[in-house]
């Protein structure tokens, strides 16, 4: 009789990758520690977070360039991709802004 090895293996797979998702308070801690390690920068605060299909999708505040006054700093937002387990995939910076800029065209 022939078995088919891969079809409990998959079954097995994907319920564990489903049971290791982490919460949103860890995807938020993970998604600023590793774009620190890569960036060089501490995040000022992570300003979303959304759960995905693949994982987690956050959008990062950094200061990019330090000015004086504070208000004239240059911050950008990076769009941080993470999978279940909190690891990153994939970040990109988006928009760059001065601190004291105000969005008035996102009309939330």
């Amino acid at each position: 009789m022939v078995t088919n090895d891969r079809e409990p293996k998959k079954t097995r797979a994907s319920s564990a990758s489903a049971e290791e998702r982490v919460s949103a308070s860890e995807a938020m801690r993970s998604a600023a520690e590793q774009l620190t390690e890569l960036l060089g920068r501490t995040p000022e605060s992570v300003s979303a977070l959304r759960p995905t299909d693949q994982g987690w999708e956050a959008e990062v505040e950094v200061v990019e360039v330090e000015r004086v006054p504070e208000t004239s700093s240059v911050m950008a937002s990076y769009q941080v991709v993470l999978d279940p387990a909190g690891n990153l995939q994939a970040y990109e910076r988006g928009r760059r802004y001065t601190r004291a800029q105000v969005d008035r065209d996102r009309g939330r």
